[in-house]
């Protein structure tokens, strides 16, 4: 399974990159704003600063909700680098320019995905990935990871080759029920990377270890 981080911060983007796990980035334009980068030219060279820093795919996301405005911003944003994934939003023309960049060679995204039928719309597409958002759906008493186990049987079944991103993570527990469930590709905080290093007896362990080594060594 890969790991990709949800942030549009430099400093997180390059600790989980210096951790040795990080295969890739996404982001929106909420992070962006998050991270007070405003204007068309600052986004963009953000978006190069990150693909300097990660070998893997960089999701840039499109805030056109027309066809013709999609195709001219996900062309644009693909011409910044190789690794630039272009991430279009579950609507009807945001479907066609899925097809379209898919033709063209060019890597999508599929993003605020939230039923099955909308992932396979997708895949029919050409997406290279599909992101279902799995803690908004948790968040209306819904299950998110139910929906990536069912999209992730329907792939496998049809032999689909869009990838499953397992996006929306609250917390590390998601991760590991993504992994359970098949998913291809995680996105997630910081922090909720960071939490599966943590357990209360490799803590007591390594306590003990270095308790036992300085008794006997001073």
């Amino acid at each position: 399974m890969k790991f990709f981080i949800d942030t549009a911060n430099i400093e997180q983007i390059k600790e989980a990159q210096d951790l040795g796990i990080l295969d890739g980035v996404t982001t929106n334009p909420s992070l962006m704003a998050k991270e007070g980068i405003k204007g068309d030219e600052n986004i963009k060279n953000h978006y190069k600063n990150i693909c300097e820093i990660v070998d893997g795919d960089v999701s840039a996301e499109v805030i056109s909700v027309d066809y013709e405005g999609m195709i001219k911003e996900g062309e644009s944003l693909a011409a910044l680098h190789p690794q630039i994934t272009i991430k279009i939003p579950m609507i009807k023309d945001g479907v066609k320019a899925i097809k379209y960049f898919s033709d063209k060679g060019l890597k999508t995204n599929c993003t605020l995905v939230f039923s099955a039928g909308q992932a396979l719309l997708a895949a029919k597409a050409g997406a290279t990935y599909v992101s279902p958002f799995i803690g908004r759906l948790d968040d209306i008493s819904s299950n998110g990871i139910e929906l990536i186990a069912q999209i992730v049987d329907i792939y496998n079944y049809y032999g689909f080759k869009t990838e499953v991103l397992a996006a929306s993570i609250r917390h590390t527990q998601h991760i590991i029920q993504c992994a359970e469930a098949g998913a291809d590709v995680i996105t997630a905080p910081l922090n909720a990377i960071l939490g599966l290093l943590k357990h209360p007896l490799t803590d007591a362990g390594l306590e003990k270890f270095l308790a036992d080594y300085h008794k006997l060594n001073g």
